[in-house]
């Protein structure tokens, strides 16, 4: 009954993970290996070290960004009228239901420097311009503004469901003790949902450390190549640069970081699973 998904999983997980690893053994025409040396290159690179730096602060401020601002809108949702729930819930989930692609064209243009409707607001406060795509650091707060802005509404309807789940007698009962309204916060919610929240936050950092599609239409990596992530740099040094054995050394490198974040996360959301057995 499961080898139909074991060959799907082997054969668009397994068999091109195996191809790239074999990948970046070899030279630049792919006619002989050169061990790991295409790996040696990479960790020799200033470059390669800083897209590495922005990588991890990349995902880690927009996935910890997400999940604020997604527990806070289920939070909210999860307090209003059923009928008003449906119609929030909808209007918030349309900036997950665009694709990336086309919804960061649109955040490419708040940001342009010549016709940005962000910089006409803030000229309208008095304040000038700001250069979003052409200084490293603003460049930076884009690409995570967008990231937060697409990546938010997961993370609202995925601890909106588990809202839904935590019994009401336990509400009740801490009310009865007495407990304010944080207190609920801290000692019923959050430990009711810690897996999810686990979960969500794994999954989520996965496809965030693979984010492609709005570094590569907001900033192309630029300026300076200072807001490349591990995909887009990959892509750069493996495709357009013609070289796919350094590129697949590129992309490899994520492996390991998100190995030991899915271990550590996964350990704990085992080790409660058993503690609530």
């Amino acid at each position: 009954m499961t080898l139909p998904l074991i060959l799907i999983i082997a054969g668009l997980v397994a068999w091109p993970a195996a191809y790239a690893l074999y990948l970046s053994t070899l030279n630049r025409r792919m006619t002989a290996s050169v061990g790991f040396d295409n790996y040696m290159f990479m960790i020799e690179s200033e470059t390669f070290w800083m897209v590495a730096w922005q990588s991890c602060f990349f995902a880690i401020t927009a996935v910890l960004l997400k999940a604020l601002i997604g527990f806070w809108l289920a939070h909210m949702l999860h307090h209003l009228p059923v009928r008003g729930q449906r119609k929030w819930r909808g209007m918030l989930l349309v900036p997950w239901v665009i694709p990336p692609a086309l919804s960061t064209l649109g955040w490419w243009w708040m940001f342009d420097p010549s016709y940005s409707s962000i910089n006409w607001i803030i000229n309208v406060f008095g304040f000038p311009d700001v250069p979003w795509l052409g200084h490293p650091w603003w460049a930076r707060i884009a690409v995570i503004t967008v990231n937060v802005w697409y990546g938010a509404p997961f993370f609202m309807i995925m601890y909106l469901a588990a809202l839904k789940s935590v019994p009401e007698q336990l509400y009740e009962a801490a009310a009865i003790d007495g407990a304010t309204g944080t207190q609920k916060l801290f000692y019923v919610t959050l430990p009711m949902m810690r897996n999810i929240i686990s979960i969500t936050v794994l999954f989520s950092m996965i496809v965030t450390f693979a984010n492609y599609d709005i570094v590569r239409v907001l900033t192309n990596g630029g300026p300076r190549d200072t807001t490349h992530l591990f995909a887009t740099y990959a892509a750069q040094v493996g495709i357009l640069s013609g070289h796919l054995p350094r590129g697949a050394a590129v992309s490899l490198f994520m492996l390991p970081v998100l190995a030991v974040a899915a271990f550590f996360i996964l350990r704990g959301v085992t080790r409660r699973t058993r503690e609530m057995v």
